[in-house]
């Protein structure tokens, strides 16, 4: 069993889940996550889009240590692996900031092409995969 880690950013799990996120209906702004007014123009005309599930890898960085809670999950100095995440544009729609699948930095460049996936975060106390978004080299 699994259950997503923020469910009411994605459409997961769906078979080809999709991050939701918002368009401005006054100015055109897309944002994600969903936001109930515009960050460009203030407007409150916000609706519901469906994110391409394919984008380009703009810029990355390792985490080589653990997060503070509530981003560690339950992990341990013992039991952390570093990884990458990174700022992906999905198209010419928007970019976002995710944990990238690839966490070696001589793997990941500038423009590679990436796709949404969904990996273990961590497993609750029930021991339920709790799951996350992530990109994945395509």
């Amino acid at each position: 069993m699994a259950k997503a880690l923020a469910p009411d950013v994605s459409t997961w799990p769906a078979e080809n889940p999709q991050l939701i996120g918002t368009r401005c209906g006054e100015c055109g702004a897309t944002t994600w996550p969903r936001q109930s007014r515009c960050p460009r123009c203030s407007g409150p005309d916000m609706s519901e889009l469906l994110l391409p599930r394919r984008g380009t890898l703009v810029a990355w960085t390792t985490q080589g240590f653990v997060p503070k809670q509530p981003y560690a999950g339950n992990e341990t100095a013992e039991s952390f692996t570093p990884f990458a995440f990174g700022l992906v544009q999905l198209d010419d729609v928007v970019r976002v900031e995710a944990r990238l699948t690839e966490s070696d930095p001589e793997k990941l460049r500038p423009g590679m092409e990436l796709e949404l996936t969904f990996v273990r975060f961590y497993g609750d106390e029930d021991g339920t995969d709790i799951v996350t978004w992530a990109f994945a080299p395509i």
